[in-house]
């Protein structure tokens, strides 16, 4: 039985880690241009998400699923967030370089911050995974503790190691990268997350319309 509730963890771990959204582009793209630290410190906001949204999950489900009835609020307030980050990393986000041609690191405690409730809220205003952690939540609801605790732990672990690497293998193309490439790569950053904004709007009330 517990080996059954590893197995589901790792499926579900593969199956988030995999899916391409705007936490993915944002993942490289901080550990790209804040270096491995802000990297982690973004991976550090989205992993903390996504346990909320287990014991939430799990401890209040009628609550969990009560969110889905603000699904048009949480939708729009995500995609304002998207498109606000992609606005400011496509014309505000300034790259600096040393003279050596290294990337010019000046982060802060409060910089860190920033990330870290970053990925946090971008995680967590996302309305598709708080319906995926609601879906599974429902489906394993009947199982013990000790079943539920082994799939959500295996899932949640197998998804930060998978964006730790995504960190990692980000910092060594980083090292190879110009000020021009870097420039470059933040523009196509902010246009993927305003893109998914858009996306993420349109669909939030697309759907809505369809209830009404």
């Amino acid at each position: 039985m517990m080996y059954t509730a590893f197995i589901k963890g790792l499926l579900l771990g593969m199956m988030l880690a995999i899916s391409v959204g705007p936490v993915i582009f944002s993942i490289i793209k901080q550990s790209i241009t804040s270096g491995h630290k802000g990297g982690f410190t973004f991976v550090a906001g989205v992993s903390s998400s996504d346990i909320t949204m287990v014991v939430i999950s799990q401890l209040f489900t009628e609550l969990f699923r009560s969110l889905l009835g603000f699904k048009k609020e949480i939708g729009i307030g995500g995609s304002i967030l998207l498109i606000a980050i992609g606005l400011f990393v496509l014309f505000f986000k300034k790259v600096k370089m040393n003279e050596d041609g290294t990337l010019k690191q000046e982060m802060r405690k409060r910089d860190y911050l920033k990330i870290y409730f970053s990925g946090y809220f971008m995680n967590t205003l996302n309305p598709s995974v708080i319906a995926f952690w609601l879906v599974i939540a429902t489906s394993v609801v009947g199982y013990s503790f000790s079943y539920r605790l082994i799939m959500f732990a295996t899932c949640l672990t197998f998804v930060l190691i998978s964006d730790i690497a995504k960190v990692l293998l980000a910092g060594k193309i980083r090292q190879k990268l110009t000020l021009k490439n870097i420039h470059i790569i933040n523009q196509i950053s902010g246009i993927i997350l305003i893109g998914f904004g858009v996306a993420l709007i349109w669909g939030t009330l697309e759907f809505a319309q369809k209830l009404q």
